[in-house]
């Protein structure tokens, strides 16, 4: 994520492939070198010389040891790097291991055709510690439709051979795998069988490389054959106990569960991967051969220039940059932070080069929700609902939110949609956005590759959403610097992940807002810029003359923080339900509730709200248990509104602030409704970001019980499947307190308002598919 217009940057590069041999000895149809775009091959050395190989591996110790890497990956690479025989793959070899070895641990890594494996040269690898992928596509008629010798025999014999070789005892540990590329014409099934046969440590399943300009073969125009395939392979490894790793799954389940990718193919994860060709040119990642001739091209070499300038190109930078390079389409997209935008050359379109999804995304995306809703505790046999825009929702998902049941994977997957949605938002205010915001943008990209888990703390802030969707540029924007908040933001995630930045931030009458983290108020009242410097020890203040400090103790938790020059409000937290809940009554951006919100809550009011809190929980652990594990995952933040002076209870939800609900404080039974309530149109409002229940254009509006005035079908919707939950709150206390309880008056009254607006609703004719199946759902749960 670089800002816009921001001066180049420099990405530590921890992984190399050393082009050692430009040739090959099998002819495979479906090679990126040798049958797509790019020929630059054939201008090359045939094998990288000592000089070169020396000279490269100077730059990755300098490297290494500038960036004080711990560990540089580097892969022999070819064509077939076997060619080089014994003697010529010794000395490199040695010279690899010679000169980074003392700066850095090498982990020295090849991929081979495995043809020409042998004892000599497995001794040879096992003496220098180099571990060996090799290419195989399943049992010989799925290998043979591609991999051939030039003549046009089979190859299959001899990489069993190879493979035999490296299944010893001696060498088990060079083993680094097998790389199969996947072919729909090929059963899956016989594929995966073929490759566990021969006991590999781990297979990388591969897509066939594609772009837009040259698609990927799809049988009898099928919209998804590649995630077909990979379905069949993923359910029978999964029956089989997962007998070895097999990267793109184990990929895109670390990614589902908020892990990292590992896997340049999916995931958000830096790519931060450059090429050493046999002349000792730079290039970018090998795979974009199949774009255009010269793509890869960097016009750089290891003689004349630095691993930072070749890590400092926008070729090479945008690859770094997590879900800022990705085109605007992905940023949206729900399975963003799994997918990742697919391998970076599949993304390749003529005319707007890689500013696309890739040529595999509807394969991408049923191989995502497919393999979620497989991963899901309480998986549903039903298909996935796709609305008028094409967006998959996990299987079951629909049904188990629309008959209150929401499980607790539905949320994670609803949160992480949220904080797509976010991300996509905050692109859009940074592309447009001042100078401030820019500096707040590029400090918030680094923050995302140095310490992920702050950002997304910092991102999952409700009013984080709230300020996006306010600051977007437009005509609707009223407040010219709104944009400039993207610098508190940042700052945020700087405190939160323990780094040292500096960074000028906007002040509102004297008062630096930190989402979630707290707010300085400086002594004038001014309305302005001012330098914020953050450190793990302490922070400091710079506005003209003035000057403000927050010095933290030594040992982190033992007692308050030392402020000179300033008023410090830290952001506090509520116990609720075993963990704690933010208590937000700082955000600037949290005024958007349907009742204004209160201002700074003194300690015993916040003793008090202690109190109804932890009673509200106890009453919803009480009255809807099916809820409390759901609420309590779900549930972010309480935002204080000002009491009604009529004592009539105060409860809000703003759209935009998912996770999040106002509240004017009660007792602990009326809490409880309160928060079941809110938390229902949290959720439906994260569905409809997805999911199309009615039709936007339908302007009939529909007169239900509860209400004076008749209300637009979305209110309806909201209303109705809120009262959902009240009435099941009711229920439970009916049985409690008896027949002809008021508790028994409020279910028997809810139940009928709910049932009649469920009934209004499908007779509306303003319902899609899917919306008539969540209110079936609805009407079901009522009768139940």
């Amino acid at each position: 994520m670089t800002a816009p217009g921001s001066s180049p940057a420099t990405w530590p590069i921890s992984q190399y492939v050393l082009k050692v041999h430009s040739r090959c000895d099998l002819a495979c149809d479906h090679c990126y070198v040798y049958e797509h775009a790019d020929q630059s091959w054939r201008q090359r050395p045939r094998y990288m010389d000592l000089r070169t190989a020396s000279a490269a591996a100077e730059r990755i110790a300098e490297h290494a040891a500038a960036h004080r890497l711990p560990a540089v990956t580097v892969v022999l690479h070819g064509g077939e790097p076997l060619l080089l025989g014994v003697r010529r793959l010794r000395e490199i070899l040695h010279l690899l291991r010679r000169r980074i070895e003392p700066t850095s641990r090498l982990d020295l890594r090849m991929q081979s055709n495995g043809v020409r494996l042998s004892e000599e040269y497995c001794d040879l690898l096992a003496e220098y510690d180099v571990r060996v992928g090799i290419s195989l596509d399943g049992d010989r008629a799925a290998n043979d439709r591609h991999r051939r010798f030039p003549h046009g025999g089979s190859s299959h014999a001899q990489v069993l051979n190879g493979i035999g070789l490296l299944r010893r005892p001696a060498y088990r540990r060079q083993f680094a795998g097998i790389l199969c590329t996947v072919d729909t014409a090929n059963d899956p099934v016989a594929v995966y069988e073929a490759l566990r046969a021969e006991e590999p440590p781990l297979v990388d399943l591969l897509l066939p490389h594609a772009t837009w300009a040259i698609p990927p073969h799809r049988p009898h125009g099928e919209p998804t054959p590649y995630a077909r395939w990979l379905l069949a392979v993923y359910d029978r490894w999964t029956a089989d106990g997962r007998p070895m790793p097999i990267r793109l799954f184990d990929s895109l389940l670390s990614t589902g569960a908020g892990g990292a990718s590992g896997n340049e193919w999916v995931g958000l994860d830096p790519a931060d991967l450059v090429t050493i060709e046999t002349d000792g040119t730079w290039e970018q990642v090998d795979s974009l051969k199949i774009t255009y001739p010269g793509a890869p091209a960097t016009g750089l070499s290891v003689f004349t220039h630095a691993v930072d300038e070749v890590s400092a190109l926008p070729g090479i930078a945008r690859r770094q940059t997590g879900l800022d390079g990705l085109a605007a389409t992905c940023r949206a997209c729900p399975v963003v932070r799994q997918c990742g935008g697919g391998l970076y050359a599949h993304r390749y379109r003529d005319g707007t080069g890689f500013d696309n999804p890739s040529v595999y995304c509807a394969d991408l995306k049923e191989l995502i929700v497919s393999l979620n809703a497989r991963t899901s505790p309480t998986p549903v046999p039903t298909p996935p609902v796709v609305d008028g825009e094409g967006a998959d929702l996990p299987d079951g998902l629909l049904d188990r939110i629309g008959s209150g049941h929401t499980a607790e994977d539905d949320l994670r997957f609803l949160t992480g949609s949220h904080l797509a949605i976010t991300r996509a938002l905050l692109v859009t205010v940074a592309d447009a956005g001042s100078a401030d915001a820019r500096a707040g943008w590029e400090l918030l990209t680094r923050l995302d590759q140095e310490a992920p888990e702050a950002v997304e703390e910092t991102l999952g802030h409700p009013y984080v959403r709230v300020w996006a969707a306010s600051a977007l540029p437009g005509p609707g924007r009223v407040d010219r610097g709104i944009d400039s908040h993207l610098s508190c933001i940042a700052a945020a995630a700087a405190v939160r992940a323990g780094a040292s930045v500096e960074l000028d931030v906007p002040m509102r009458a004297g008062v630096i807002h930190l989402p979630s983290v707290g707010a300085l108020a400086l002594p004038t009242v001014a309305t302005g810029t001012a330098t914020l410097t953050v450190t793990p020890r302490d922070w400091t203040v710079r506005h003209g003359a003035e000057r403000a400090r927050v010095a933290f103790p030594d040992e982190p938790g033992t007692g308050e923080p030392q402020v000179t020059g300033a008023r410090w409000q830290a952001g506090r937290h509520l116990p609720f339900g075993g963990s704690t809940i933010l208590f937000e009554d700082l955000d600037p951006y949290r005024d958007c509730h349907d009742w204004k919100a209160a201002e700074r809550v003194d300690p015993p009011q916040f003793a008090a709200w202690r109190e109804a809190l932890a009673r509200a929980w106890e009453a919803i652990e009480a009255d809807v248990p099916h809820q409390a594990s759901v609420v309590r995952t779900g549930l972010r933040a309480v935002v204080p509104l000002l009491d009604d002076p009529t004592g009539t209870l105060r409860s809000s939800t703003a759209r935009q602030a998912f996770a999040s609900i106002g509240l004017a404080r009660a007792d602990g039974p009326a809490t409880a409704v309160m928060i079941v309530h809110e938390f229902q149109h949290s959720v439906l409002g994260a569905l409809l970001d997805l999911c199309d229940l009615f039709d936007p254009e339908h302007t009939a509006r529909v007169k239900v019980a509860w209400r004076e005035d008749p209300r637009p079908i979305e209110g309806v919707l909201q209303g109705t499947y809120a009262h959902l939950a009240i009435t099941q709150i009711w229920r439970q206390r009916a049985r409690r307190d008896g027949a002809g309880s008021l508790a028994d008056e409020r279910h028997r009254q809810y139940r009928e308002w709910t049932a009649d607006a469920a009934d209004a609703l499908r007779g509306s004719g303003a319902l899609t598919p899917a919306g008539e199946r969540f209110v079936g759902h609805l009407a079901e749960a009522l009768t139940r």
